[in-house]
């Protein structure tokens, strides 16, 4: 017995010492043995892993798969799907694509008031959801779940800015893993969510007196980080009174509204930009003096339109048992909150379709310092990470 477990330690040190060896030379440049895999036999082990991997933490073996070397990273890329078609996400840019389009994606947001930080996971499903209920522990939650973005609050003088960054040890604007930031009025009720890179050929960089300021860290010249305003989210006065849910409208500015309809499609990232951008060489989002953001941050309510999607908070229902305003959020919400919604496509002037009717998004908590954020199709995971970010502000003109 003792000799058929040494024996079965050294054939696995042998294989991870041929997997190192291949790391290391792809690494390098050099020649990699798992290379010349015949291509067709190659194709079918990877496309078996990507079957079989379907949840993480096993899915990791699928990004791992593309890290040997530089033709399985191809075929990999080839295989997995973007989350509109298969519903998983996989790579870092993941977080920057669409959600599925037949389901919701359900994460869940941990906060920590102490250090003002936000960390978005994939997972919490009604089943571990119900265990959380019965005293499952927090640390035991988070292992369930997989780590895809963190924000962090600054409060200044006349704004809040919360910096989204790829990795929660370091969130900063600086950082190579700064994804965006979200940003509010003074009020706190009108923000405006920042991608840190062009969302789409053509996008004008934004001119923030923040990128002026002394004493900050500077973005690494590899890295084109900068201010594109891709969203603009706007709060009014709840005239259900603290018993409902917030009026709360989101312009996206780089999905079209006709995205929902049939045959619609949103703008796809391929891949986190590596090369330096140069806004003069770009087209400007926004088509009129009146929509600028100064003007957004500063000035009356308004909506534009321009062929964008608009996002809307549903109405709530009058429950005449529990004698207030009820939104059905199907056991994914367990308490009862003012930042709980649930957004749909707005019609605007046109006739509400079936379209208009499922839920884009919805945030919601059900224990301490923990929401749940469910997103589909056109929003991604960044942009649905911003929105409930707005949400954790107090709005004292409101309430």
């Amino acid at each position: 017995m003792a000799m058929k477990c040494i024996a079965r330690l050294r054939s696995r040190r042998v294989v991870q010492d041929h997997l190192l060896r291949a790391s290391n030379e792809a690494a390098v440049g050099g020649g990699c043995c798992w290379a010349n895999l015949p291509q067709e036999l190659l194709w079918e082990v990877l496309l078996r892993i990507e079957d079989s991997e379907s949840s993480w933490p096993q899915r990791k073996n699928v990004v791992a798969c593309a890290g040997v070397c530089r033709s399985w990273r191809i075929i990999i890329k080839q295989i997995v799907k973007v989350p509109q078609l298969s519903g998983k996400l996989t790579f870092p840019i993941s977080v920057k694509q669409p959600g599925p389009k037949d389901s919701l994606l359900q994460c869940f947001i941990k906060r920590n008031r102490s250090t003002q930080t936000y960390y978005l996971y994939l997972g919490l499903t009604n089943l571990t959801l119900r265990k959380f209920s019965f005293n499952f522990s927090m640390a035991a939650l988070l292992d369930v779940g997989k780590f895809l973005l963190a924000a962090r609050k600054c409060r200044r003088p006349t704004c809040t800015d919360y910096i989204i960054s790829l990795q929660a040890e370091d969130i900063s604007k600086g950082s190579n893993a700064y994804v965006g930031r979200l940003r509010s009025n003074f009020l706190g009720t009108k923000f405006t969510v920042f991608d840190g890179q062009p969302p789409h050929t053509g996008a004008k960089i934004a001119k923030s007196r923040s990128s002026r300021l002394p004493n900050l860290k500077q973005v690494s010249p590899r890295v084109p980080s900068g201010s594109y305003p891709m969203a603009h989210i706007s709060y009014e006065l709840n005239t259900l009174g603290s018993r409902g849910p917030r009026r709360m409208h989101c312009s996206m500015n780089t999905i079209p509204a006709t995205s929902i309809g049939p045959g619609g499609l949103a703008s796809t990232q391929a891949e986190f930009s590596l090369n330096n951008v140069n806004p003069s060489q770009s087209i400007p989002i926004f088509h009129s003096k009146s929509a600028s953001l100064e003007n957004f941050l500063s000035g009356p309510l308004s909506y534009q339109k321009n062929g964008r999607l608009v996002l809307t908070n549903k109405a709530p229902r009058w429950h005449e048992q529990l004698q207030c305003w009820c939104l059905n959020f199907h056991g994914r919400v367990t308490v009862a909150s003012v930042k709980n919604f649930q957004l749909v496509a707005s019609p605007e002037d046109g006739p509400a379709g079936p379209e208009h009717e499922k839920i884009i998004l919805q945030f919601g908590k059900v224990g301490k310092d923990l929401f749940t954020m469910d997103y589909q199709y056109p929003i991604s995971a960044f942009q649905a990470f911003a929105i409930c970010l707005s949400s954790f502000d107090t709005k004292i003109a409101c309430e």
